[in-house]
């Protein structure tokens, strides 16, 4: 979510359609209408990752932006304080605004967008009745406002304004995400892995980009032979776009069995945060710490050894590392789909 739209694989044409379905025309009086558009497609797909390519693309054509996650099991008097945060932080981050309910919450949304253009993103809705709930805050006012809402499920997006369906990466780009995060280069496999071997195992990833990243995260340094053993291994489903998510979780689930026990352990404590969480590092080292998950080690500092931890479960792509040009990774994110599986463990 937080990288720039430049180098992230396969989002160009995908980036390139939704910013030429939003962007507002002042000349067209039918563009001065609110518009809605759902991008759907299934869990891992990057939905979210387009979607903050856009805002970060068309935001400054609009006066005011919020971009807000929901979530499988929403609050929706904390989602419409976000928004309300997001679109004037000065003015809402107020402790007076906590004390107000989901009715007078609405309200306030009601009187602030009036009379602004805005460009809101609603990320992660899971049931139509959810967004049902959420549209009532968001203001006709014929001034060319625009959102963006994100969702798994086409039910969801079913009286939207218009509908666009995220795909799965071609195979050259979904080659071209594999080799980057194993190689650090796009071009091909080196000399001991060959082709068809990743094809194979591409095949299985059906294109999901989740599932690529953390399948390439699990291979990064095993043999020829520990390729060969995940590609026979039983449970994947192939070729079928309803089977996308079962394949992803299974992916994950290989990944979560390949970590020492002190990461299993350590992952799994990231259960207790709610979903969309972000988690402060340093905060979340500590517990560890205080929960007896930081093994001693000679020459080392308990904190130090946490730390390590920390940014092995990046680097195996099992939690997502939040970046900052000051403090560099000082958060991290679970993904609903690894929370998911965490939690079933």
């Amino acid at each position: 979510m937080y990288r720039e739209a430049s180098k992230i694989i396969g989002i160009g044409k995908s980036n390139a359609d939704l910013v030429s379905m939003l962007s507002p025309n002042r000349d067209d009086e039918s563009n001065q209408k609110m518009k809605v558009v759902f991008v759907v497609g299934v869990g891992g797909l990057d939905k979210t990752t387009l979607a903050k390519a856009v805002y970060d693309k068309l935001k400054s054509l609009f006066g005011y932006g919020a971009f807000v996650p929901v979530g499988q099991d929403p609050v929706l008097k904390k989602v419409f304080r976000d928004i309300l945060i997001d679109l004037h932080k000065d003015k809402y981050t107020d402790l007076k605004y906590t004390m107000l309910d989901e009715r007078q919450l609405i309200n306030e949304l009601h009187d602030f967008l009036r009379t602004k253009r805005y460009f809101i993103i609603i990320d992660d809705i899971w049931e139509p009745q959810t967004w049902e709930r959420i549209k009532l805050a968001l203001v006709e006012n014929n001034h060319g406002s625009r959102t963006i809402t994100t969702t798994r499920k086409f039910q969801v997006a079913n009286e939207a304004d218009e509908v666009y369906k995220l795909q799965t990466l071609s195979h050259d780009n979904s080659k071209r995400l594999f080799y980057m995060r194993l190689f650090g280069h796009e071009d091909k496999c080196p000399n001991n892995h060959q082709d068809e071997l990743s094809s194979a195992i591409l095949k299985k990833c059906g294109g999901i980009p989740l599932a690529i990243i953390t399948m390439a995260s699990l291979l990064l340094g095993k043999s020829r032979e520990n390729w060969i053993e995940v590609c026979n291994s039983p449970g994947f489903y192939q070729d079928k776009d309803e089977r996308h998510m079962e394949n992803t979780t299974h992916i994950l689930s290989l990944s979560y069995y390949d970590l020492p026990s002190h990461l299993k352990t350590c992952l799994l404590y990231l259960s207790v945060f709610p979903e969309d969480s972000l988690i402060d590092r340093d905060s979340l080292i500590w517990k560890w710490i205080a929960e007896g998950f930081v093994e001693k080690k000679p020459g080392r500092g308990l904190f130090e050894v946490g730390e390590q931890y920390f940014h092995d479960l990046i680097n195996r792509s099992m939690i997502q590392g939040v970046y900052s040009k000051v403090y560099g990774i000082k958060y991290c994110r679970v993904h609903d789909m690894v929370l998911d599986l965490i939690v079933s463990m």
